[in-house]
């Protein structure tokens, strides 16, 4: 946020966001001093607590409150999103969380509960009376123990997922709350605590083995050691059919992400299971060419912005998530490399079957779509100078591409 300049006459010009929240409300001055002012409004949550990430980490937060045993919603405003944690008497008892990811839907399908086109057909006709659990558990797509378990573990993982933000501020509010409109489970704060900060640096230390989730598992059919059920059913799903990536076999096995990642790590060690690059489908001619262009750029665009915005990928992937047709067709079952690219094998096969220049024009139109959402972001995340040469080089490649679909058009 920039900075703020309390004129002679008391005015405060507030940035348009702080606006919007606040407008037409009635403000007091809860605190103040010669270097920090806390407003509140009147009449509504009891704000008591309220500072910035930082010198003041999510293990001392959550200490702080299970100590003294409150009660009350810890938020927590965040680049990318907003959270909230709930306390009932120093326990977290339910979390709530505007990120994508966290979507229960989305949780159950990392699960491995729900397949994607299942789950966008359900979310056609969820509303907050109906929301995506119930719809999916009339529907018996899931099981009412599916839904538990998967409630469970999207508290943990708004929970975990937070001890990755060194940034952002949080207010608490002493207050009880209506326990009919949220689900609340009973965990234990402190083993939240050692667990979030076992997995910060567990998770590290899989990755520096597994390479990327690109990748894909295959069973060496050697090495030693007794293994896990959860070892053994793993291995069994990497010998099934042809070689997948990582993500997708982990998503399948149900384990959830950093299980799944736990289990793939012992796999490896005990050298049951090797990393292989997935073979490289190129595709030829203009449509191939596009292809490499634009993806050249979106390498280049991740590289910048995923040092500002660790949580760039998850935007770009649910922003090509939500497009609409035609541009959802053209995107179908693409997930997002863990360097920005796209795979140029699957964008071409879902556009087969088009003459060439509608299949080469509607690539082009769905790609600038995608460029421009993460053109957008860099400006908003980057100091002035990148952004200015990212945005340069797009409009380079805009011309490039006109060019060239014009050229052959």
């Amino acid at each position: 946020m920039s900075g703020l300049t309390v004129s002679s006459h008391g005015r405060i010009n507030l940035p348009a966001s702080a606006v919007r929240q606040l407008r037409n409300r009635t403000l007091e001055v809860a605190s103040c001093s010669g270097g920090h002012l806390l407003l509140t409004v009147r009449g509504e949550d009891n704000v008591c607590l309220a500072g910035t990430l930082g010198e003041i980490t999510l293990p001392d937060l959550l200490s702080f409150f299970n100590m003294f045993r409150k009660t009350g919603i810890l938020r927590f405003a965040l680049l990318g999103g907003e959270k909230a944690l709930y306390f009932r008497e120093g326990e977290v008892v339910s979390a709530t969380s505007t990120f994508p990811e966290e979507d229960l839907g989305e949780i159950l399908f990392t699960l491995g509960k729900v397949d994607r086109e299942t789950l966008d057909r359900a979310r056609q006709f969820a509303t907050s009376k109906s929301p995506i659990g119930k719809i999916l558990v009339e529907r018996q797509v899931v099981t009412a123990k599916d839904l538990w378990q998967a409630l469970r573990c999207q508290v943990e993982t708004i929970v975990y997922d937070l001890f990755t933000f060194s940034e952002g501020s949080f207010s608490f509010a002493a207050r009880s709350f209506d326990e009919e409109q949220i689900v609340t489970l009973a965990m234990n704060t402190q083993n939240l605590i050692m667990e979030g900060l076992r997995r910060i640096d567990e998770r590290g230390l899989f990755m520096e083995v597994i390479g990327s989730l690109d990748h894909c598992p295959v069973a060496t059919g050697e090495g030693g050691g007794e293994l896990s059920p959860a070892e053994q059913r793993l291995l069994e799903r990497i010998g099934q059919g042809a070689a997948a990536e990582a993500r997708e076999i982990l998503r399948q096995s149900g384990l959830g992400e950093f299980d799944g990642l736990k289990v793939l790590f012992q796999l490896i060690e005990k050298k049951r299971v090797r990393m292989e690059r997935p073979p490289q489908v190129e595709v030829e001619g203009r449509t191939g060419e596009l292809i490499r262009i634009y993806n050249a750029a979106l390498v280049a665009i991740h590289a910048r912005v995923i040092r500002y915005s660790p949580r760039f990928a998850f935007e770009v992937q649910h922003f090509l998530r939500d497009l609409p047709p035609p541009y959802s067709y053209v995107f179908k079952d693409v997930t997002l490399r863990q360097d920005g690219s796209l795979d140029a094998g699957r964008l071409a096969a879902n556009l087969a079957g088009l003459g060439e220049d509608d299949r080469d024009r509607l690539l082009a139109e769905a790609l600038n779509e995608l460029l421009y959402m993460e053109t957008m972001v860099a400006r908003r995340d980057l100091p002035g100078e990148d952004s200015a040469e990212l945005v340069s080089r797009v409009q380079e490649i805009a011309r490039r591409v006109r060019e060239l679909v014009g050229r052959n058009g």
